[in-house]
């Protein structure tokens, strides 16, 4: 597709008020990929631990989302301290805590934007390594992702059943 028919983005802090779009976000990759074993069979808008999840995430000072010009909220990135379930880092770290982009093809290539936003944020904090996890079972599209983004995978790891691997960018 041509950049004629791609939405103009605008990278910028995410606040709690963003919560509901994010988590439609997560409800549209449920039905987009199919894969009930990485986030389960409800919509996470209906689930309130993952309201909750979701909310506090919008929260972190390390939220971003990237929203059309009309204001409708496109993919979502929260960056900080790694997360509790995966071992700790053996230097300083930017923390890849959560990415969610839209599956629409107007915005095709906005999550790979935001891993590259990512890289300028550690950058700008004075840190030259950077770690994110993701599912790691289903057909491993996830993990080929974040390698596509510069990432390599270091561990796995399994919280109740739930497959998982850790990658991590030098820049």
């Amino acid at each position: 597709m041509s950049d004629a028919g791609k939405e103009a983005l605008t990278i910028r802090r995410a606040s709690v008020a963003d919560a509901p779009a994010v988590l439609e976000l997560f409800d549209e990759w449920f039905v987009a990929i199919g894969n009930p074993q990485q986030w389960g069979t409800e919509a996470w808008s209906s689930i309130p631990r993952r309201i909750t999840q979701v909310t506090d995430a919008c929260a972190l000072p390390g939220a971003w989302v990237a929203e059309s010009a009309q204001g409708k909220v496109r993919a979502f990135l929260a960056l900080g301290e790694a997360m509790p379930y995966v071992p700790a880092a053996t230097e300083p770290e930017l923390y890849v805590r959560v990415l969610i982009a839209s599956r629409d093809a107007r915005v095709r290539g906005i999550g790979r934007r935001l891993m590259a936003f990512a890289d300028e944020q550690a950058r700008a904090a004075g840190l030259d390594y950077l770690r994110v996890d993701c599912y790691g079972g289903g057909s491993g599209e996830l993990v080929r992702f974040y390698e596509s983004c510069g990432y390599e995978r270091l561990s796995t790891f399994n919280v109740d059943g739930w497959p998982g691997q850790v990658l991590g960018r030098r820049l």
